[in-house]
């Protein structure tokens, strides 16, 4: 089994109860498919980043589950035909690293200083960049006191 993630957002007009029964019919295909649901996320009423079929905004969802690949083009033919998906991405992890961080996503632990922190070179090395900054503020404040 393969490690996804499903994000899809639905027309914000719906009401709570049409909402809901959309997210099941999504989450049912998924079920009906064998697909192994371990984590959701309801990320509530967004703004777009840009207008789609004329609507600003819209009720994101988030699905992480495994399944096999046999059955992501049924998936995504389903989500197609559903009239109130106005889009709708899935994403599909593969290395180790990927595969750890699709683990913390679905845990909801996911923390981005803690990649970033692992990512960044030794203090040592960062030290003359600092020591830049710190000049730069003191000939601001030089400017700003004349």
């Amino acid at each position: 089994m393969r490690y996804y993630e499903l994000l899809f957002v639905l027309k914000p007009t719906l009401t709570e109860e049409e909402n809901q029964e959309r997210f099941e019919f999504i989450k049912g295909v998924l079920e009906k498919n064998d697909c192994d649901i371990v984590s959701v996320q309801d990320m509530g009423v967004r703004k777009l980043a840009y207008e789609i079929e004329k609507f600003e905004r819209g009720h994101y969802y988030v699905i992480y589950y495994k399944a096999n690949p046999s059955v992501i083009d049924e998936i995504l033919r389903n989500l197609r035909f559903t009239e109130e998906v106005i889009r709708f991405l899935n994403v599909k992890y593969t290395t180790k690293k990927e595969i750890a961080n699709w683990e913390k996503l679905a845990k909801g632990t996911f923390n981005k200083k803690e990649e970033v922190a692992e990512t960044q070179k030794p203090a040592e090395e960062s030290a003359p960049a600092e020591e830049k900054t710190e000049s730069k503020e003191e000939e601001t404040e030089a400017k700003s006191a004349e």
